[in-house]
């Protein structure tokens, strides 16, 4: 097991490093130069190239990378070109908002595929299997902008039964100002954990153990609970464990949306006013989440399934 996690931290590592080098590089290529957009269009050249030489956008790439790198391994993006501020002072109070939101949502999204996965396998094929599968359809085709704005306008505006922005003060508060965002974001992904999780329960079901366990009289429904469901949620946790990744990507929209100051909405800012420095950093941390949560799972698989050869 020992050697198993040295080799897997052994390639988040690797995988972060060219992560830097793509995030550094790709935002390049957006069009638009960032002293410009701060200063102006009428701006003199001499106070963009004064302004360049403050911020360092004149020296070469490559001696821009190597410090952006160095900065990174500490966490220090360095500071935005916009605000001028340093860039882990704009993303420190933003990444409260962002982790409940996003873990909030994972919840809803188990809330929401689990007693459904489990009432479609106990009755495939029937007309609530194709029911729950049609709906899990037009869920995952729904854009989760779309989403949110028809939250809003009926459960927030016309019920008045949630707050419709913001993230609001003290824990009850947040969870209560979350709650359409985070139905949003869980409504969003729980179609993929309901097919994952409604697939292993059916490939489990045909397990020697649970046709011996039906043999000896238990019901179909205490052998699903009791240990079809068990064995069937590792795979469900693997795709959990990946789909942080689309759950980040959603929050980007669902924090604009919804108004909540969050990471999300800060890289949306950032990539409209070409801010390089706050960009990096944003999609440096994004991707450091997804390898992390990646490792993690990758090892939670393990454990929960002892078959695996490592």
């Amino acid at each position: 097991m020992g050697r198993y996690l040295v080799g897997r931290l052994l390639q988040a590592v690797l995988v972060l490093a060219l992560l830097l080098v793509a995030v550094f590089f790709l935002i390049r290529l957006v069009p638009g130069d960032p002293v410009r957009i701060v200063l102006g269009p009428r701006a003199s050249q001499a106070s963009v190239d004064i302004v360049r030489h403050q911020l360092g956008l004149d020296r070469s790439t490559l001696s821009q990378f190597g410090s952006f790198a160095s900065g990174a391994v500490h966490f220090d993006f360095g500071r935005s070109i916009v605000q001028s501020t340093p860039v882990s002072t704009l993303i420190a109070p933003r990444i409260a908002p962002s982790l409940f939101l996003i873990g909030y949502g994972l919840l809803v999204a188990f809330l929401i595929a689990i007693p459904l996965a489990l009432v479609s396998a106990l009755h495939k094929d029937r007309p609530s299997d194709h029911a729950i599968r049609g709906g899990s359809t037009i869920a995952l085709a729904m854009p989760p902008f779309w989403l949110g704005i028809l939250l809003i306008y009926f459960v927030g505006l016309k019920l008045g039964l949630f707050p419709t922005s913001g993230y609001g003060q003290g824990f009850w508060d947040h969870l209560r100002s979350l709650t359409l965002p985070a139905v949003t974001l869980g409504v969003s992904v729980s179609p993929v954990l309901l097919r994952t999780l409604r697939s292993s329960l059916l490939e489990t079901f045909g397990e020697g153990y649970v046709e011996a366990a039906l043999a000896h009289g238990l019901t179909k429904r205490r052998v699903l609970y009791r240990h079809v469901l068990r064995n069937s949620l590792a795979a469900t946790i693997t795709v959990a464990g990946v789909l942080v990744g689309a759950l980040l990507s959603y929050a980007v929209v669902v924090e604009s949306v919804f108004g909540i100051a969050g990471l999300g909405s800060l890289l949306v800012q950032s990539v409209s006013t070409r801010d390089f420095p706050t960009v990096q950093g944003l999609t440096f941390l994004f991707a450091l989440c997804v390898v992390v949560v990646s490792v993690v799972t990758d090892v939670v698989y393990v454990v929960l399934d002892p078959r695996i050869k490592l």
